[in-house]
């Protein structure tokens, strides 16, 4: 399954032009008065120039990039859990991540729902939603361990302190990704999915000219967040939807320099949601495609070769592994193996990003 991340925000933010930038569909962008009522879904190719390098010495028939899968979700609206146009909140249930957009930008042609531009305000909004929907979640949960706390289930005990600690979290106004619990604690709340215990990053949507550097309202959201350990991009959004239009590369890299960009924001995005998510590439390679695979750093070569398909991960047998600075260095294969710079891993071998990996296998 590739990864998921859901993009979330105040209706007007900028969300959906944020997704058309980004993805290989493209989805109505309505006026900030009014949010769709359901969500867009589109693909995204992940940028990793690694490809095209391996590439070079492989002349593969194709090159194919791993992918991330995008869900722009309708504008939020206070009071949205107890809206009917609103039930789109469970769509972000079955995302990995959030991307929030605070919109940084002002514009008379646009106003704001509130009547000014508060990007702290409105994350603070947004996350109510999110904080009030997953207490509803928390005290149904706490209603049902009760009963199985008093029919004698010793482990419901310990898991209704659990809730009890989300659920006092919560009340305070705060997301439960911030509850005091230990790691290990976490998978009394697995189930429930909850909203606000997603990763999350933040993206600045800001004006043109504040592209490179951002301007009043991003360093005012920014200084919000010190106390917190957060993603936060800064990105012009209608600036990176008419990069996105442009055909060549060459046009790209002319219009990136003249507003003061080395790449679009767009690639940034997708750095920022490997480190949150803790995701890594390895590559395979051969004539007919040269491929990335996206997976959870720490996977074994077996869970590994299970991300290509579920029998390589059942029947493995080993990988040969070569290390993609060895492979660029030494040109082939061969000169790899030659050189005792092809490995012979079993199953307790840790993938490194950027490993490159034949794997044998026996079903």
């Amino acid at each position: 399954m590739p990864l998921r991340c859901g993009i979330i925000g105040l209706a007007g933010c900028g969300k959906t032009t944020l997704f058309n930038c980004i993805s290989n569909t493209r989805a109505e962008v309505h006026k900030a008065s009014f949010a769709g009522s359901k969500s867009n879904l589109g693909i995204m190719n992940v940028p990793d120039p690694r490809l095209q390098v391996i590439d070079k010495f492989i002349h593969a028939e194709r090159i194919v990039p791993t992918t991330i899968e995008m869900v722009d979700i309708p504008g939020l609206t206070k009071g949205g859990t107890h809206n009917e146009g609103n039930k789109f909140l469970a769509d972000i249930r079955n995302v990995d991540a959030l991307i929030h957009v605070m919109r940084c930008f002002d514009d008379p042609m646009m106003p704001h729902m509130d009547g000014s531009v508060n990007p702290v305000r409105d994350k603070e909004a947004v996350d109510l939603e999110l904080q009030i929907r997953d207490l509803e979640s928390v005290e149904k949960k706490i209603q049902k361990v009760e009963k199985q706390g008093k029919a004698g289930d010793k482990e419901a005990k310990h898991t209704l302190e659990i809730l009890n600690v989300y659920k006092n979290h919560l009340e305070s106004f705060q997301s439960a990704r911030t509850a005091p619990v230990h790691k290990e604690d976490k998978k009394h709340i697995e189930d429930m999915f909850l909203l606000s215990d997603k990763p999350v990053m933040y993206v600045c949507n800001v004006d043109d000219r504040s592209a490179v550097s951002g301007n009043e309202f991003s360093h005012k959201f920014l200084d919000s967040l010190k106390n917190e350990e957060a993603e936060v991009l800064i990105i012009a959004g209608k600036l990176e939807a008419e990069i996105a239009e442009l055909e060549t590369a060459g046009d790209r890299e002319i219009f990136l320099a003249d507003a003061g960009l080395s790449e679009p924001g767009v690639n940034r995005l997708v750095r920022s949601a490997f480190h949150l998510l803790d995701l890594q590439n390895f590559f395979t390679a051969g004539p007919k495609e040269v491929r990335a695979w996206t997976i959870k750093k720490g996977m074994t070569a077996p869970q590994a070769a299970g991300v290509i398909h579920s029998d390589l991960e059942r029947g493995f047998i080993r990988a040969e592994v070569m290390k993609y600075e060895d492979f660029i260095r030494l040109g082939t294969e061969h000169a790899c193996r030659e050189a005792g710079k092809l490995f012979i891993e079993g199953k307790n071998y840790v993938v490194d990003d950027g490993d490159i990996m034949h794997i044998r296998f026996n079903v």
